[in-house]
């Protein structure tokens, strides 16, 4: 059995007649026929092969293989973006009527189509709060259908026992899902702790580069197979370019990934010994109140830091204006540094009470460490809270 990073380097599926050593590129909306019985058989499915870009492409597959194998999942479905991949996944599971049992802390847009867009169809959401996981088999209604969180939670970096949300799910014959965005297949598999489906943002730390988006949802292979029907009558599929980026990019994880947590975790011990820091979250802290629970699930801390600085709203938008090298952007996961005040911006149109229940206090600040040299990093922060 080899190891994670000879499976991302050497999960190499397509090569032309060429005899290519990089997967090339296969820019085309569809594919030939050799004959009419052929046109048959793989339009039944009795063949498998491609037939257009929408359905799959060499590319796009040879990504969604390389993600199942790191992830320990059967099949799989690569989508344009994150949140084509959570809406899809969920619009293909779910009927009208259903139910979600969800925690509270989640991406801004995941609940937003748990709040807004979902409603339309009958389909209803409760929360639960992520330091109050024993209110979460209170919440299970006889219509309910998915149990969903996010581990490490964004933007305050909580940590959610994965095995224990894989107890009640089996108990109560959920579907269990989990957003793996900031940990990736490298650093966490939460099909290991009973999750049945698993959903990243591509974008993120996969691609690592702030190029292109992407997102893929892995995990059984029965429930893929609707996912798969949905999204090919529906058309959220991720381009073939995009793809052949990702699985790419897929071959430098591990080390990305190792200098991005090693990184992070001397940013983290800098911000605990500011005096203008009220507190730290970063998992692999052993201040941070999941501390075993991460150290059980993952395998180094990942590369989000939460922070909150003193003074609230306008000494975290003070912090924003003095930042020199790092960059202020809505993304993470960069070989660059950024940073983002939640409550002012991604956060801003919650009410107060709502953004201090997912833990976004006035001064809470995100900062995705990248992989500039550290003391640079550390430096820029240092001047901009001074």
């Amino acid at each position: 059995m080899s190891h994670f990073e000879t499976d991302a380097i050497r999960s190499q599926t397509e090569r032309s007649q060429f005899l290519e050593h990089s997967t090339p590129l296969y820019l085309t909306s569809s594919f030939v026929f050799e004959d009419a019985e052929d046109m048959r058989a793989s339009f039944s499915e009795e063949k498998q092969r491609n037939i257009y870009s929408r359905f799959t492409n060499p590319n796009t597959t040879e990504f969604v293989e390389k993600i199942c194998k790191m992830e320990g999942a059967e099949a799989g479905y690569a989508f344009a973006t994150g949140m084509s991949a959570v809406f899809s996944t969920f619009a293909a599971l779910l009927n009208a009527g259903d139910h979600i049992v969800s925690a509270r802390s989640i991406f801004g847009s995941t609940h937003g189509l748990f709040t807004k867009f979902l409603p339309k169809w009958n389909i209803e959401t409760s929360y639960f709060n992520v330091n109050a996981m024993d209110s979460v088999e209170d919440l299970i209604q006889p219509n309910t259908k998915i149990l969903y969180a996010e581990s490490p939670t964004n933007p305050a970096v909580d940590i959610l026992d994965l095995e224990r949300l894989g107890q009640i799910a089996k108990k109560d014959n959920l579907l269990l899902i989990i957003d793996n965005c900031f940990a990736t297949p490298y650093l966490q598999n939460p099909i290991k702790f009973g999750a049945d489906l698993v959903i990243h943002s591509a974008t993120k730390l996969i691609d690592g580069q702030g190029r292109v988006l992407g997102g893929v949802t892995v995990g059984k292979a029965d429930l893929i197979r609707e996912i798969y029907l949905f999204s090919r009558n529906t058309g959220p599929a991720l381009s073939p370019f995009n793809a052949w980026v990702l699985s790419k990019s897929l071959e430098t994880l591990a080390v990305r990934v190792d200098k991005h947590c090693e990184n992070a975790l001397k940013v983290a011990e800098f911000l605990e010994s500011h005096l203008k820091i009220n507190l730290v979250k970063y998992p692999f802290l052993k201040s941070h109140p999941q501390y075993e629970i991460a150290k059980k699930q993952m395998k180094l801390g990942g590369n989000v830091v939460a922070f909150e600085i003193k003074g609230g709203v306008e000494a975290g938008r003070q912090f924003l204006n003095k930042i020199k090298l790092c960059s202020l952007s809505a993304n993470l996961g960069d070989t660059r540094t950024i940073v983002t005040h939640p409550a002012s911006t991604t956060h801003a149109k919650l009410l107060e009470k709502d953004r201090l229940e997912v833990g976004i206090s006035g001064g809470l600040v995100r900062i995705s460490v990248g992989l500039e040299h550290v003391q640079d990093i550390i430096a820029d922060l240092n001047q901009a809270l001074e």
